[in-house]
């Protein structure tokens, strides 16, 4: 039992980090894209840090 354990554990670390560099991807294109529009993007920011705080709970 405790080794299906660890082996879950991983699994859902391996997942946190791949959702992590997804969403800091996705952040980083919207950023330019709102930098090539003159937009600014603090509010995208926040909403970026909000899912990476979730997603890690």
């Amino acid at each position: 039992m405790p080794r299906r354990i660890t082996q879950v554990t991983s699994v859902r670390s391996a997942l946190d980090r791949t959702a992590t560099i997804i969403v800091s991807k996705n952040l980083e294109h919207c950023i330019c894209e709102e930098k090539e529009n003159g937009e600014r993007s603090e509010k995208l920011i926040r909403e970026a840090v909000d899912l990476l705080v979730k997603a890690s709970n």
